[in-house]
């Protein structure tokens, strides 16, 4: 029952979060970024895949200068998995861990070669079956790759901006997830949740969270400076050029 439980939809029966009063501060945020997007870059759903598991305890940048040569050499999944292990640990060794991420990526495309005809599952049970593949990933995927709102990515990110936005008192990822799930409607789980991710990333940050140019000051219970740099909307806007200028910094 508990694996049925982490495969499905989230569900928010044991944790009510009301929906109301948190409308402006997500308008706020599609404000300041319109488009959302991924950071890792991908040419179909099996590279994002293989990208994300690479990410972990890694940056997109790092990601990002390591994976056009990696699908150059291995252009598809029967590809990677045939390839010679210590060949792809050398491809993926400025990821860090690239003994366990190699060897996680070369057996997950040889499931995906395999038993689903080289072609990345869609469903949140099978992607889960895959090798180095964990509820984050999986929504990921599904989400991004394909547009399938199974949940929202819970990274470092958007588990500090949760709790930073007064969005959710849990800790552990599953229960952020629920949550947020149910402050949001489905159709906006893909791209309010990596909104939060971006806004983390490159506005309230771990380090030195900028709260004076912060198009969210006003709504935010944690608001520390005080806002400098004109009304939220013109903040909302510098922070759009600052998220599109930074790219995967």
């Amino acid at each position: 029952m508990a694996a049925k439980k982490k495969a499905g939809s989230p569900s928010s029966a044991e944790r009510p979060v009301a929906r109301t009063g948190h409308d402006e501060l997500f308008a706020r945020l599609r404000r300041a970024i319109p488009e959302p997007r991924c950071e890792l870059d991908h040419a179909s759903p099996w590279q994002l895949l293989i990208a994300t598991i690479l990410s972990a305890q890694s940056t997109d940048k790092t990601i990002n200068s390591v994976t056009p040569d990696l699908f150059a050499r291995w252009p598809t999944p029967a590809a990677l998995a045939a390839a010679p292990r210590e060949d792809v640990e050398r491809a993926v060794h400025r990821t860090g861990f690239f003994r366990n991420k190699a060897r996680s990526i070369q057996l997950a495309s040889m499931a995906i070669a395999q038993q689903h005809g080289g072609e990345v599952p869609r469903t949140m049970e099978a992607l889960l079956e895959l090798p180095g593949v964990a509820r984050k990933t999986a929504n990921l995927v599904l989400g991004t790759g394909f547009g399938i709102p199974s949940g929202i990515v819970v990274d470092t990110h958007v588990t500090r901006m949760a709790g930073i936005l007064g969005l959710s008192t849990a800790t552990k990822p599953e229960a952020i997830e629920q949550d947020l799930c149910a402050i949001l409607p489905k159709d906006r789980w893909v791209d309010d949740g990596h909104r939060l991710l971006l806004h983390g990333r490159h506005v309230c940050t771990a380090r030195q969270p900028d709260c004076a140019a912060c198009p969210l000051h006003e709504l935010c219970p944690s608001a520390a400076a005080v806002p400098v740099h004109g009304t939220w909307e013109e903040r909302a806007a510098a922070e759009g050029r600052r998220v599109a200028s930074r790219g995967a910094d």
